[in-house]
């Protein structure tokens, strides 16, 4: 396999494992612009691949009912349902001031055990299968560009260029509107602009239940391209922390998460596709699986050094 053909195997796949880190930490930093720290990233996402499977494993077996309408519901129901659980963790961290990194991780624990109880009394295996996924499509003419077509407009799902243009819209609202200067400063100097008229409590609410949404259509994402299914054993293999940690070595910024969560969607790729490729068959597929969370630690030690992180993130108002 020549080396043009190991980076056409390898990006697209990488691309995939990209998107719902992406949203993950596209959610995180809403929360965390507006001052709340956000650690239950990962019980977020974990609802959602639970709620997106329970909906669509249901929708599926109605004789005829629409594939792509299935799906869109299925998201649907992944927004809402991780929207409510992070409301939990707003009320806690804005309402009753609780520590937010505590609270935080009660809501990591509290939807792997929910979400395992839920699973088993459906099944009874604590497993989730849906019947099919997104099919990967190539674009047309774009799929044909030289260089670009093959790794970016091949074998790709259509919910990829969804959570790009959320990305951008995002990117567009928080730093080219009214709505997101009011944001961004409730996690800087929440006196200053409390004393200006601003309800802080409201825009902490906004960008809390805003990780949730995003939060829920990356567990979907999950489930509808590449997992095929909400497996309580396993969970989402830590993408929601890898999440957090994108959302720290990008520095909060949209283009540096957008960076980071690619780097960490390339390294998945690599320990879960090691196997196929010559270049990695050398290396003992532990090694390969340590891969990302060695990597991670690798990152954050060297982005550490210079954190642009918001001054009030984590402090109660």
């Amino acid at each position: 396999m020549g080396f043009w053909s190991v980076i056409t195997s390898i990006i697209p796949s990488a691309i995939a494992y990209t998107i719902p880190i992406l949203m993950g930490a596209l959610g995180g930093l809403y929360s965390e612009r507006s001052g709340v720290t956000n650690l239950c990233i990962e019980g977020l996402m974990l609802f959602g691949v639970f709620s997106a499977a329970a909906t669509i494993v249901k929708l599926q077996a109605i004789p005829g009912f629409s594939f792509v309408l299935a799906i869109i519901i299925c998201i649907i129901v992944a927004m809402a349902a991780s929207l409510l659980l992070s409301l939990l963790h707003a009320f806690a961290a804005i309402n009753l001031k609780a520590n937010q990194v505590i609270s935080g991780t009660a809501i990591n624990m509290l939807s792997t055990a929910v979400t395992l109880f839920l699973a088993q009394t459906i099944t009874g295996s604590g497993n989730i299968t849906i019947v099919r996924g997104i099919v990967r499509q190539n674009i047309p003419l774009l799929s044909k560009t030289p260089v670009i077509g093959p790794l970016f407009f091949t074998s790709t799902y259509w919910t990829t260029w969804v959570c790009l243009l959320i990305w951008g819209l995002s990117w567009f609202l928080l730093y080219k509107t009214s709505f997101g200067l009011r944001l961004r400063a409730c996690g800087e100097h929440p006196s200053a602009v409390a004393s200006a008229g601003v309800n802080v409590h409201r825009m902490r609410y906004i960008g809390v239940m805003a990780s949730g949404l995003l939060s829920g259509i990356g567990g979907a994402c999950i489930l509808v391209t590449y997992a095929g299914e909400y497996n309580a054993g396993s969970g989402i293999n830590g993408l929601g922390f890898l999440a957090i940690a994108a959302l720290i070595f990008g520095q909060w910024k949209p283009l540096g998460i957008l960076g980071s969560t690619f780097f960490f969607g390339l390294c998945m790729t690599i320990a879960n596709m090691g196997k196929v490729f010559p270049v990695f068959q050398s290396i003992p597929t532990g090694y390969l699986g340590m891969f990302p969370y060695l990597a991670t630690l690798i990152a954050l030690i060297f982005s550490s050094r210079k954190s642009a992180a918001p001054l009030a993130s984590g402090e109660p108002f």
